[in-house]
């Protein structure tokens, strides 16, 4: 063998050697990224609590709840604490609630611009079927329920709902959102830190399953015989009350929390195409529906004004003519579901029952 042949060998070890040591050290570096798992509590802020009789859990005290931010234009709903403006010394007001989602953190080695976060903010709305919402903390300690792209952040955190009308947050959508997270962590320098995954799964399925129990819904039918046109229709509804709320209208309560909604039999938006309506649907989402001795008759009197101003009948959810006195009935089982609701921390009305029966 020539010294040129035994060269070439003792090179071709050498640069194996340095990949086999490029390979270790990018190992090294990904580990110390993906630190040991923080414990969490083995008291469910919503769920803890002993089984109450019937339907609902007894759970412990709400959780002050926090509308999500992706950017600094976020809209804001009616009655939702104002942000506070960058570069503010004052905390930001929302926050993620323990009793609903769970939270992964994200620690930057160096505080990073939320200019350069902000791009990233679209992926992080969603996991599957469940939302996220993000939180932050600046590099003076405050903490942001947006990122603003004229500060700098030395964390972010991401809240994962547990469980909506889709069923609870599964293996899948919370890989998803560890995955988002570490991408998050390559991509600027950062360490995540999470609960176990089976203490998520198993915290989303009781969540799941006290809401699956509390879940209602009551709805009337106005039947209208002939098609009324769209544009008609709709000029009715407004005049009684009714405001825009995507492709259905809604009725709202005083603080701007819709009691009812009015939709099309066709699910499509009012003012959508030509042709004429024969058929509307009242809904009452009772647990997304802010509490009321008497709201199922309120709908009721809503109904009953629809039908005489558009020559309609309505029904019942079995195509029944209401019989007199059903509402009666009817709101006082609503109460006892209002009264198991709010036993349970999930009030109606409020933005943690809206969340979750969403």
């Amino acid at each position: 063998m020539s010294d040129l042949q035994i060269g070439l060998i003792a090179l071709g070890v050498l640069l194996i050697l340095l990949v086999l040591g490029f390979n270790w050290w990018q190992d090294r570096r990904v580990r110390r990224k993906m630190q040991s798992h923080f414990p969490t509590s083995e008291q469910d802020p919503l769920l803890g609590g002993a089984a109450a009789a019937g339907a609902a859990t007894t759970a412990s005290g709400a959780a002050s709840r926090r509308e999500p931010g992706m950017g600094g234009d976020a809209p804001r709903k009616e009655g939702q604490p104002a942000p506070v403006d960058p570069g503010s010394d004052a905390d930001d007001a929302e926050e993620p609630d323990p009793a609903c989602e769970v939270v992964i953190e994200i620690n930057f080695a160096e505080p990073v611009r939320g200019a350069d976060l902000l791009p990233y903010m679209q992926s992080l709305r969603h996991v599957g079927r469940k939302p996220m919402r993000v939180f932050a903390e600046t590099d003076q300690r405050r903490h942001r329920a947006r990122v603003h792209a004229g500060e700098n952040y030395a964390s972010m955190q991401l809240a994962v709902l547990l469980a909506n009308r889709s069923g609870p947050l599964t293996a899948i959508e919370w890989s998803q959102a560890w995955a988002r997270a570490q991408d998050m962590a390559e991509r600027f320098d950062a360490t995540i830190e999470g609960p176990d995954q089976q203490a998520v799964l198993e915290q989303g399925a009781r969540l799941d399953d006290t809401c699956a129990a509390l879940d209602t819904q009551v709805g009337l039918t106005l039947m209208l015989g002939a098609a009324q046109p769209a544009a008609e229709v709709l000029s009715v509804a407004r005049d009684t009350g009714f405001v825009a709320d995507g492709n259905r209208l809604a009725w709202p309560a005083e603080n701007g929390v819709t009691r009812f909604t009015l939709s099309r039999a066709d699910g499509a938006a009012f003012d959508a195409g030509m042709g004429g309506i024969e058929r509307l649907y009242l809904l009452l989402d009772v647990p997304c529906a802010p509490a009321d001795s008497r709201a199922f008759g309120r709908m009721v009197d809503v109904g009953r004004d629809l039908a005489a101003r558009l020559r309609a009948e309505l029904v019942d959810d079995q195509g029944k003519p209401l019989a007199d006195g059903s509402e009666t009935v009817i709101d006082e089982r609503l109460q006892v579901l209002f009264e198991q609701l709010e036993q349970a921390g999930l009030p109606a009305g409020s933005e943690r029952a809206q969340r979750v029966f969403a």
